[in-house]
């Protein structure tokens, strides 16, 4: 159990406080995580990596000389919001170019390249790369639906030391696709983590067993099977690796090795277990190079173990054996740890690039009875939402990592009060929509928040700025938001995601205007539309997302992003809509 917190909502915020202010020599605090306490020479890369907190050491833990130049801290499993990433990279950036680095997970890739893409609007190169080492997510055939974890940990070492040596934005990417290329990680729970301020478990093994291929998330492992001895379980974790070896790697016997405990398992285990494993690998023919056993990516308090083996080519083992200082992890000595100083040092800080639609129009007459009808949607969202957080999460958690709830209710109190603001500053409708998206995204993060912003901005950028919406404009509304939320999530209807409750409401709503059923009628057997489409994805299996790897314990539960979207439709119904 995850016992030290204060506010749960704000355990991130605080954890990066402590953090901060425990290692003033390797970094400094940031808006959306944080960066190396000096700047780098002038020309170097940036390497970020990024995701949810709840991993440490991974991923702030490994920002200094010799790896990572920032990180990107999410909330506890939830990807960073594209703002954050924008603002750690700005940060960061030294002139070379930013390489953003994290797992591949939906909402990691959805707000790190919105965050690339808009460093590269404003003269910032930047790419992103996944990393996708998990053999258990997926088959061997289809290695890039594949999930990142703990081999996460190689990729960011050996393409942060490229970036070191002076590679170039390109050289460095070109590291990080072969580190990942030959990189292949298989883990074990023997219990499941809990979030901060859950009386229970996201989930639970049953005694004298243990789930094989776990992710990194609270999600539990793909199958189940039993609890052997050390050398059994080393077994396990070595042949399956083997059985997966890439196949452009024949001829190397040199391998870079984590044994990786998840969060509660002892380092004298670890060390049991390592003991079986470099014997196998001495069996099969492999010379493990500077293996690393501990806690390098965990989640929470989960117990249990991933073993990585990264196959070495010349220029990769010198990557892996190269020197870092972290507050997390320490390799050699690392030439001028003082960043360098004088002519090289670059301290030139780009200013911020603000977000579309800061330019606010006013309102008047009939425009700003729908922005106040905006706010008050918003408003009963917030108490939907809030009502519902600890249901969302235990749905969420059945084949996910059990923060939707939470997710959704940071999101919302965000929107709501950047809505609030704009109107009282007379917006138009589509300011304070907007207004509302962008603080969604910002706070909430992960693939929720990012569909929701993009799915409010979108909703708000049809509707008049001087008067009522007339029916045609709010079925062009209700589309462009479906639009953009497919546009950006690529979910299609039957993936098992929210889309699968709006594409319905949308069609119904428009079908229903357009046949001159009254608004508030039409809305409303939308709603109606929309719940009962929500509780139809009980029977699918998801094909997108983190639940994927565990399609088959999701069927029976409904989505959790499709149930929230309904349960807020309906909320809605409340709301005095004009007729």
């Amino acid at each position: 159990m995850t016992r030290l917190f204060n506010d749960p909502a704000r355990f991130t915020d605080d954890m990066i406080t402590g953090f901060a202010t425990a290692h003033p020599d390797h970094v400094r605090a940031v808006r959306g995580g944080v960066v190396r306490a000096r700047p780098t020479r002038k020309g170097k890369v940036a390497v970020l990596t990024g995701g949810g907190s709840g991993h440490y050491p991974a991923f702030c833990g490994v920002v200094g000389p010799g790896f990572a130049d920032g990180s990107v801290i999410g909330n506890v499993f939830t990807s960073p919001s594209a703002a954050q990433a924008r603002c750690v990279a700005e940060e960061a950036e030294a002139g070379g170019g930013v390489l953003f680095l994290f797992g591949n997970y939906a909402g990691d890739v959805i707000n790190f390249g919105l965050a690339a893409q808009q460093l590269e609007g404003a003269g910032i190169p930047a790419r992103c790369f996944a990393v996708t080492d998990d053999i258990a997510s997926a088959p061997a055939a289809d290695t890039g639906r594949r999930r990142g974890i703990a081999g996460g940990f190689v990729v960011f070492k050996t393409a942060s030391a490229a970036a070191e040596e002076g590679a170039s934005l390109d050289e460095v990417v070109g590291v990080a696709e072969r580190t990942n290329a030959r990189t292949r990680t298989l883990g074990v729970a023997f219990d499941g983590c809990t979030l901060p301020g859950a009386g229970d478990p996201l989930f639970t093994v049953p005694d004298g067993r243990l789930g094989l291929g776990l992710g990194i998330h609270g999600e539990p492992g793909v199958s189940e099977d039993a609890l052997g001895t050390a050398d059994e379980l080393a077994r396990t974790l070595v042949d399956g690796l083997l059985a997966d070896r890439p196949a452009d790697t024949a001829g190397d016997r040199r391998v870079g090795v984590v044994l990786n405990g998840l969060g509660a398992t002892k380092y004298e285990e670890l060390y049991v277990l390592w003991g079986a494993v470099a014997r196998l690998l001495d069996e099969a023919g492999l010379t493990p190079v500077r293996p690393e056993v501990g806690e390098l990516v965990t989640s929470l308090d989960m117990a249990g173990c991933s073993l990585t083996l990264t196959w070495l080519d010349e220029e990769l083992e010198r990557l892996w054996l190269a020197p870092a200082d972290t507050p997390a992890f320490r390799r050699g000595a690392v030439p001028g740890t003082t960043e360098n100083t004088g002519d090289n040092v670059a301290t030139v800080r780009r200013t911020r690039t603000s977000p579309a639609g800061t330019l606010t129009p006013t309102a008047s007459g009939e425009a700003l009875q729908v922005a106040e009808l905006t706010v008050a949607a918003l408003r009963a969202a917030r108490t939907t939402l809030h009502r519902d957080a600890v249901a969302l999460g235990r749905l969420d958690a059945v084949a996910g990592d059990g923060d939707h709830g939470r997710g959704m209710c940071k999101g919302v109190d965000a929107a709501l009060a950047a809505a609030e603001k704009a109107h009282a500053q007379q917006a138009s409708p589509g300011a304070v929509l907007a207004a509302a998206g962008d603080a969604w995204a910002a706070e909430a993060g992960g693939t929720s928040g990012a569909l929701w912003g993009s799915a409010l901005r979108a909703l708000g950028s049809t509707l008049p700025a001087d008067r009522s919406p007339r029916r045609e404009e709010l079925a062009s509304a209700a589309a462009g938001a479906l639009t953009a939320v497919t546009s950006l999530g690529k979910a299609e209807v039957g993936d098992k995601t929210l889309v699968d409750a709006l594409a319905p409401f949308v069609t119904t709503l428009t079908e229903q205007l357009r046949t001159g059923v009254p608004v508030r009628e039409a809305y409303a057997n939308a709603a109606d539309e929309a719940r009962a489409a929500a509780e139809r994805t009980a029977a699918l299996r998801p094909r997108l997302g983190r639940a994927r790897p565990l399609a088959e314990r999701s069927v029976g539960s409904p989505d959790p992003g499709a149930t929230s979207l309904a349960a807020v439709l309906t909320a809605l119904t409340g709301i005095a809509i004009p007729s």
